[in-house]
């Protein structure tokens, strides 16, 4: 008998990487075993890490970046983001930054200026999400989304936590604005507890072992820093939680158009990233005050 459960394609470990000077990251895509799960193009799990009391924050210079958004998910510590479109933010533990590239900024992120004095222990998650060829010229767009206003949905069998990030999960609509259809859920569930999550069957889906251990569908193992991908036969996932987990699962309708990619900037045809580069190298992704 076939089973009731969307097919799993594949367990993927991370590969280690330092991006800028205070992020230690942990990367299972794109890799050599997964170019992209459309729409979702990068997965960056920084730490835990301790981050050593200094009164000068780490982090990543002004870089630029186009046609893409960048999310970023807080567990522990605190991060400070600026930007070219005269965005400005400080997120902490639960936050979540939605941040639009679209025709083009800078942007750089460091440590939060206290929270790196103090010094502690920083932990997130950086997704990178393709948009349609049709919004990638739109104009940059900023969401600082307080772990306040994230609401959860109920996880029949598991007493834990789902909350809804991005669209809509048993009947609970997140806050985050999205340019194509998708889920993102911060699943957190205690030691044996088992749900079953549903979600579109013609959605790629990936989950996200932040911290854990989990049993996927009775017979497949994943753990702390493992990306899990499934295939489209079924609407299903059951998981069963070997011990207390944080996991994140993706879940999106595909973008099915070309891609091409170079560096921060993420477009459909290889004019589009040459344009891009020149448009950079111009100045016309701006500058900070400092850099005028």
């Amino acid at each position: 008998m076939a089973s009731p459960f969307r097919r799993i394609f594949q367990v993927i470990d991370g590969n280690k990487k330092l991006v800028g000077d205070g992020f230690d990251v942990t990367s299972p895509m794109p890799g050599p075993r997964i170019r992209q799960l459309s729409p979702f193009l990068l997965i960056d799990h920084t730490g835990p890490m301790p981050v050593a009391s200094t009164d000068s924050p780490l982090g990543t210079p002004p870089h630029p970046h186009r046609g893409f958004e960048t999310v970023t998910v807080v567990y522990q510590g605190y991060l400070s983001h600026r930007d070219t479109a005269g965005h400005n933010g400080k997120l902490g533990p639960g936050d979540v930054q939605w941040m639009t590239a679209g025709a083009g900024l800078l942007h750089e992120e460091r440590h939060e200026k206290e929270f790196a004095k103090q010094g502690g222990t920083l932990e997130l998650l950086q997704l990178w999400v393709n948009v349609p060829k049709k919004d990638k010229m739109a104009p940059p767009r900023y969401q600082n989304i307080r772990a306040a206003a994230i609401p959860s949905a109920s996880a029949p069998g598991g007493p834990g936590a789902i909350r809804v990030i991005a669209g809509t999960y048993n009947g609970v609509t997140g806050p985050a604005e999205t340019f194509s259809p998708m889920i993102m859920l911060d699943v957190h569930q205690p030691k044996d507890s088992t749900i079953t999550l549903s979600l579109p069957a013609d959605y790629n889906v990936g989950i996200y072992v932040a911290s854990g251990q989990i049993l996927l569908n009775g017979d497949r193992a994943a753990a702390t820093k493992q990306l899990v991908v499934f295939g489209w036969d079924a609407p299903d996932v059951q998981i069963t939680f070997v011990e207390d987990s944080i996991l994140l699962v993706l879940a999106g309708e595909p973008i099915e158009e070309p891609l091409a990619t170079y560096g921060p900037f993420v477009m459909n045809t290889n004019r589009e990233l040459v344009q891009a580069i020149a448009d950079f190298e111009s100045g016309g992704m701006g500058t900070f005050p400092e850099d005028e």
